[in-house]
């Protein structure tokens, strides 16, 4: 029985991508504002709300376990997300879950912890940041600016979890844009299904912010973003023709420069398979000309190897492209079937030794361009931003770097240096995908 005098506490566990963190924040947000706490262990938490990922099979199977966890550790479980969009995966699993809801389902999942634990009255709503509850450090944030997507890539089931395209009105991003920099945030990280696509499904509805007229499009985005004077890092942006007026602001240091695109493939037939928006577009020519634009454009992408009926020509187009775009940052997936998509019916699925074998090759190619990009860097003086600092030793990225998921700058001798600050550094060393850098001013700028 829980103490009266108390705020009800809520355990949290956000799996899966920065879209599904955003998610868990905005119900945390709306938790915090009707008063209840947020519980750091399954113990000291009266119920655990589990945020699932159920892109991949190997992301169901976390998803799986995560909650059967939170079950044997509390016994009171509700079960948001992706994956809660196959309700009976999960009750087949774990029938003890007290509710089920789906992706982006806030409300719900809302009203089923008010049903299952009762807020207390007369919250105190003060104790809420003007930011909102978030599960990022102070210094970064993700805005997301759309939920669902229109795509209907073979391997790729989230359409039909998230919805079609729901873009967020402009001026409404740029308020929340705004009060986050203003709590301290010093880098928005832009994150949908398809940012590329922002403003498609609503006609780019009109909006003003701070006594100027933007439509909701990318482009206005990226422009109205560049007011705040942020980092502002742009992710999941499809090579359509129109990203191409973006640059000029990445040349001029409006926005960083730095585009994370899903290219997947380099072989015309496979992304044909895959059913790839853009999937005709010559990609090459437009990261040639990306570039002499803005030669320090830091280009990511994601691929898959081993997709149904890719041949070994095939993968050769895909290492050939690969040496001739000179991406700074990559990541590899093993193509893996995925309950409901359409590639599971194509011909030709590809073994597992031999996906293995081409995620190898694909990897070190991938690492030998990286230590050639990064060694080019030995020598230059960068504004970096510090995550962590242990030992006397900061952990930083600097504009071609995004948390979690590309290299960092390690920065040794840190000396007053600050979680949160910013840092002048000159690079000494490099490696496959990570920098050493010296200090040069002696500490942080806050």
């Amino acid at each position: 029985m829980r103490p009266a005098a108390r705020a009800p506490r809520v355990g949290f566990v956000s799996l899966g991508c920065p879209k599904a963190l955003v998610d868990s924040e905005r119900i945390l947000t709306h938790l915090r504002a009707e008063g209840y706490e947020v519980a750091p262990t399954y113990e000291a938490a009266d119920i655990v709300v589990v945020n699932t990922c159920g892109f991949i099979d190997a992301a169901v199977d976390e998803s799986l376990d995560a909650i059967g966890e939170a079950l044997e550790h509390n016994g009171r479980v509700i079960v948001t997300g992706c994956l809660g969009a196959r309700p009976q995966r999960i009750l087949e699993r774990h029938p003890r879950v007290l509710k089920v809801t789906g992706p982006h389902a806030y409300e719900d999942v809302v009203g089923a912890v008010h049903e299952h634990l009762p807020p207390r009255h007369d919250p105190f709503f003060d104790l809420l940041p003007p930011q909102g509850v978030r599960l990022t450090p102070r210094h970064y944030a993700y805005l997301k600016v759309a939920e669902g997507c229109n795509n209907k890539c073979s391997f790729c089931i989230i359409p039909a979890m998230r919805g079609r395209l729901a873009s967020r009105r402009i001026d409404e991003v740029l308020r929340e844009a705004e009060r986050l920099v203003a709590a301290g945030v010093k880098e928005l990280l832009v994150i949908s299904q398809d940012t590329s696509a922002y403003g498609s499904d609503i006609r780019y509805a009109p909006g003003a912010w701070r006594g100027a007229s933007y439509q909701t499009r990318f482009i206005d985005l990226a422009r109205g973003l560049a007011e705040l004077g942020a980092w502002v890092r742009l992710h999941y942006v499809y090579p359509y023709p129109h990203v191409d007026e973006v640059i000029p602001l990445m040349a001029a240091r409006r926005v960083l420069p730095y585009l994370d695109v899903p290219f997947q493939h380099g072989s015309p037939a496979v992304l044909k398979r895959m059913r790839r928006p853009a999937h005709s577009e010559n990609t090459l020519k437009r990261i040639g000309a990306w570039r002499a634009q803005c030669p320090d454009l830091t280009i990511r992408s994601t691929f898959i190897v081993g997709f149904p009926g890719e041949t070994d020509g095939e993968f050769a187009q895909l290492l050939a492209w690969l040496d001739e775009a000179q991406l700074d940052r990559v990541g590899c997936f093993k193509y893996s079937p995925v309950e409901g998509a359409a590639a599971n019916a194509l011909p030709g699925h590809v073994a597992p030794q031999l996906q293995e074998e081409r995620y190898a090759r694909f990897m070190e190619r991938a690492a030998a361009i990286s230590r050639r990009r990064l060694a080019q860097r030995v020598g230059r003086h960068m504004r970096v931003l510090v995550d962590t600092v242990a030992d006397g030793t900061a952990t930083a990225r600097s504009a071609a770097d995004a948390p979690q998921i590309d290299g960092v700058v390690r920065i040794e001798d840190a000396g007053s240096v600050r979680a949160g600050d910013w840092a002048e550094v000159r690079i000494v060393a490099a490696d496959d995908y990570d920098l050493t850098g010296k200090l040069t001013t002696g500490r942080g700028i806050s």
